[in-house]
């Protein structure tokens, strides 16, 4: 098993790796009862637990001081950073699922659409361990005041509405499939 702590620590101040020690330890739960759901195989449950603590390692790049984080980066660039993190670690598979975890993927539509930051390509969950991640991760903050409380489904779907009926509906389906 990676040591993700340590991973954690090359880049991250204390403050953070705490904040994200905790939320990986509520996504990597979630994400396990997603295996156990659609019965995944080991490698799939490794890499899933590896990642659900790594997926938002790229924060530390990011201006977000309430999470410790006092980069330069705008917060919807964590996903892209981590990715180049984790790929210069050698690590791809978990790399992808950083880049891949917002929301419920961001594709070229919603980049362009939005303006937003990034390279113009999908940035969409392809896997079963991507879409697994990003489900779980759904369901928990990073804000140290909620790091242990679980969202609900219908705040959940409250969310992702603002961003159109496709991604509500692309998180219905995960529900089904993961919800067991």
């Amino acid at each position: 098993m990676l040591a993700v702590e340590d991973l954690l620590r090359q880049y991250c101040t204390p403050r953070t790796v705490s904040i994200l020690m905790t939320h990986g330890t509520m996504v990597a739960g979630k994400a396990l009862a997603a295996c156990a759901a659609v019965n995944a195989d080991s490698d799939t449950r490794r890499l899933v637990i590896e990642a659900a603590y790594l997926h938002d390692i790229g924060v530390c790049k990011v201006a977000a001081p309430e999470i410790g984080c006092h980069g330069q980066a705008p917060y919807i660039c964590h996903g892209l950073l981590g990715r180049e993190i984790l790929e210069g670690e050698g690590l791809l598979p978990h790399a992808l699922i950083c880049e891949r975890h917002t929301g419920v993927g961001l594709t070229i539509q919603d980049i362009v659409g939005q303006n937003l930051p990034l390279p113009q390509r999908d940035m969409a969950p392809e896997t079963l361990a991507e879409r697994i991640v990003c489900y779980a991760d759904l369901f928990f903050s990073k804000n140290p005041d909620r790091l242990e409380k679980e969202k609900s489904v219908d705040k959940i779907r409250k969310g992702l509405s603002k961003f159109g009926p496709d991604k509500v509906a692309i998180f219905d389906a995960w529900q089904r499939e993961f919800a067991g």
